[in-house]
């Protein structure tokens, strides 16, 4: 059964109002027979003082009210809702159940009741209306199961409260009342089917909707970033296509000029070299400002992609022999992520590169239930995992640090001569 929290949309005001209803109804059929005015019709009088005098009539009259009355009283308390949680429908369905077939046996149940011939098919008759508020309910909320189960329940108690000996009844009434629950069977069954099939059906679409639309929201970002990364790239190949070039033919120029005076005044020599200074800076100044404009390799080639190419490139360069596991796909991973496990798969990867003095490197990602793993081991010198100097060497604390930022778990295993081996693990908590 679905949690509290998980209530379909509008079956809890639904149910109330149904309850709301019944109530008023029973209210009114308790209280009208003594507002008839005692100048009315003879007959109508007689007829009403016989309703009155029928206990039994009066007795589910009154106890369906009280009852209705509590049940909508239960359903809106809405701190009851949070404390049961998973109980707080399934109890209230029982309540709505338990009311219109236990009402007519209440008083039946005490010797010297006055029982008409027609009470108790009248009662059941009555019950098939008064049911269908918790049929409704299960139908809507539940699966096609739970309304069998629904009616079985039904059947069954109203078969045992009939035949258990709290009153006599003949033969001809019992197949009269057997037969009104058997349509009362066939007539839940085939309602109930009809609505939980409605629903089910309804819930289908709206997960398909749900999921559309998160599709539609994941293709919007990547087309933003997409189009972001288009121009970032597009200002960096303008810009060192006009200013880069511009302050590179200025400083070759300056060059120039200080060569061909070199026999000229300390003071234009000072000042030209100040000019040559000046320019080369901001020459690297614009170069440093364009590779940060550039869009990253994660932009360009996405997370799986970009630490293949990362890792392929530090081997290259360190003449390692590399052994590489990382899938083509790595699904969609939060954007703040897949940076920090780019920054920690970079970082790794230049200690090998400058440290380890390694001659093999294994790097393994994968992702399985929503847990991303990260494993890169080399055979270099290794270190003491013990020694702070060089975890900040290392950058060993930087890399622990970014982890636990992003809610993962990182370990170090490194012993002197015998390699290093970096784990870095994530499950789903941004």
């Amino acid at each position: 059964m679905k949690a509290a929290a998980e209530l379909e949309p509008g079956v809890l005001s639904t149910f109330r109002l149904f309850v709301g209803v019944q109530l008023i109804i029973a209210v009114l059929g308790v209280i009208v027979p003594w507002l008839i005015p005692f100048h009315a019709p003879a007959e109508l009088i007689r007829h009403m003082n016989a309703v009155i005098s029928s206990t039994a009539i009066f007795t589910q009259l009154t106890v369906i009210a009280i009852a209705s009355g509590l049940l909508f009283l239960y359903l809106s308390i809405s701190r009851l809702q949070r404390v049961l949680k998973t109980l707080y429908l399934p109890i209230a369905i029982l309540w709505a159940t338990a009311i219109p077939i236990l009402s007519p046996y209440l008083e039946l149940h005490f010797p010297g009741h006055d029982l008409p011939e027609y009470f108790l098919q009248v009662a059941l008759w009555q019950q098939i209306i008064l049911l269908f508020v918790p049929l409704i309910v299960t139908s809507w909320q539940y699966s096609i199961q739970k309304v069998f189960l629904f009616c079985a329940l039904t059947v069954a108690i109203n078969v045992t409260l009939l035949f258990s000996g709290i009153v006599v009844i003949e033969i001809a009434l019992q197949r009269t009342l057997l037969g009104i629950l058997f349509i009362q069977t066939i007539t839940f069954l085939l309602v109930g089917h009809m609505i939980a099939s409605l629903v089910r059906v309804q819930r289908d679409q709206r997960q398909r909707l749900t999921e559309a639309n998160q599709a539609l929201a994941q293709h919007a970002s990547t087309v933003e970033q997409l189009t972001v990364s288009r121009e970032r790239n597009r200002l960096a190949r303008e810009l060192h296509d006009t200013l880069a070039h511009s302050l590179s033919g200025v400083a070759v120029q300056l060059e120039a000029l200080d060569t061909l005076l070199e026999d000229g005044s300390g003071e234009v020599k000072a000042l030209l070299k100040q000019s040559l200074s000046t320019t080369r800076s901001g020459l690297n100044e614009t170069r440093r400002a364009l590779q940060a404009l550039r869009a990253g390799p994660l932009d360009d080639l996405g997370l799986a992609l970009a630490i293949r190419t990362l890792a392929e490139s530090v081997a290259s360069r360190g003449n390692l022999k590399l052994s590489l596991d990382v899938p083509d796909h790595l699904g969609n991973l939060p954007p703040e992520l897949e940076q920090g496990v780019y920054r920690v798969v970079q970082e790794a990867l230049e200690n090998v590169a400058q440290h380890a003095q390694a001659k093999d490197l294994h790097l393994q990602l994968s992702q399985n239930n929503g847990c991303l793993q990260l494993m890169i081991s080399d055979n270099g010198r290794g270190f003491d995992p013990r020694n702070i100097s060089l975890l900040d060497r290392f950058g060993i604390q930087g890399m622990r640090e970014r982890t636990e930022m992003l809610g993962g778990q990182f370990d170090v295993e490194s012993q002197a001569e015998r390699g290093t081996t970096i784990r870095f693990t994530w499950r789903g908590r941004l």
